[in-house]
């Protein structure tokens, strides 16, 4: 998303933001909304062009929004009225933002209910289900099937299993992936929900299970590194035979006795 999309989408999710902490439990129901909305627009070219049309006066658009979505709860109608108002250097950024918009609303309710850690617990247990079978995460993505049939293997795989707020945002990037691939999907949520708890993720590959101890002190070394809470995520891995691998962001500490074999063997061969 450049500038001006970039912009946009900020200034309304934190005008949105109040709104859905509020909501409660009706945040489940404005993130439906929202994703109807989405649907919307991804199925309608001349919908996205003309809510993200420049010459077209905001006000004119916001109509526009009110008349095809009276329907819909005011609070999703007026979040997405905001974004037709605003200023847009692609259609398609639209879309994705009032998509964002629908997992904040998720967030919030999960945040609200005192359940935000427990979902992300939840979306990680499942990301790392899905790495390791790359059966299942190959049905569960494929594109050739129908939305429907990936929807049932997720309900016969998890149905009953997670907390609604986890259920409905994987039912989303499941049912309606709109480009994204599955694993790294999962991430950018768990990416938001520890933002949302005001913490950054830490994606720790380990040869095996961290004791608490252990992720409390690699957790302490990290906030004092990056002068912030870290949410530590662990994945075992018994190919690394050794050490760890930490990842926060895009910047990557591997110190993994693989690693460092392979360093020697490049070292040797050059």
């Amino acid at each position: 998303m450049r500038g001006t999309s970039q912009a946009s989408h900020d200034a309304v999710l934190r005008g949105f933001d109040p709104v859905a902490t509020a909501a409660g439990e009706d945040g489940i129901t404005i993130a439906e909304h929202l994703f109807v909305v989405v649907d919307a627009l991804d199925a309608s070219g001349s919908l996205r062009r003309a809510l993200t049309d420049p010459a077209r006066p905001g006000k004119d658009k916001a109509s526009l929004v009110t008349q095809l979505f009276s329907s819909l709860d005011q609070r999703a109608v007026d979040v997405v009225s905001a974004f037709a108002e605003s200023r847009w250097s692609d259609e398609q950024d639209l879309a994705e933002s009032v998509e964002d918009a629908g997992e904040l609303a998720l967030f919030a309710y999960s945040d609200n209910a005192g359940t935000l850690q427990n979902v992300e617990d939840e979306l990680f247990r499942v990301e790392r289900v899905l790495e390791g079978n790359r059966a299942l995460l190959t049905a569960m993505g494929n594109r050739s099937a129908t939305k429907q049939q990936r929807l049932t293997l997720l309900e016969e795989t998890l149905g009953g299993k997670l907390h609604p707020t986890s259920y409905a945002l994987l039912e989303r990037v499941v049912g309606v992936p709109r480009g994204r691939r599955l694993v790294p999907a999962i991430k950018q949520l768990l990416v938001q929900a520890a933002e949302r708890r005001g913490r950054t993720v830490a994606s720790v590959t380990a040869a095996s299970e961290l004791s608490a101890a252990q992720r409390e002190r690699l957790a302490s070394i990290l906030a004092t590194a990056y002068g912030r809470s870290i949410q530590i995520n662990v994945a075992v891995d018994p190919e690394v035979l050794g050490g760890i691998r930490v990842q926060v962001g895009s910047e990557v500490v591997d110190g993994t006795i693989l690693s460092k074999l392979d360093d020697a063997r490049r070292r040797l061969v050059g």
